[in-house]
């Protein structure tokens, strides 16, 4: 997910994926502390972009307060 992906996104949209992602982030993090998975490296990802998402969306929120 890149974040000119993210800006031509709407506010409820962005906060959809936030919700999305962060069920997705509670998944890996059962799935690992059960050890029904050995792929790590994919909560990384996900936290990378709740980030990447999170941070788009107070941009927004500074340029429309302008």
């Amino acid at each position: 997910m890149k974040a000119n992906e993210l800006k031509a996104k709407s506010t409820e949209e962005l906060k959809q994926e936030v919700k999305e992602l962060l069920r997705a982030q509670f998944s890996l993090r059962m799935q690992l502390s059960t050890q029904q998975t050995t792929k790590t490296h994919e909560l990384r990802k996900v936290r990378r972009d709740i980030a990447r998402v999170r941070t788009v969306m107070q941009e927004q929120k500074l340029t429309a307060g302008n």
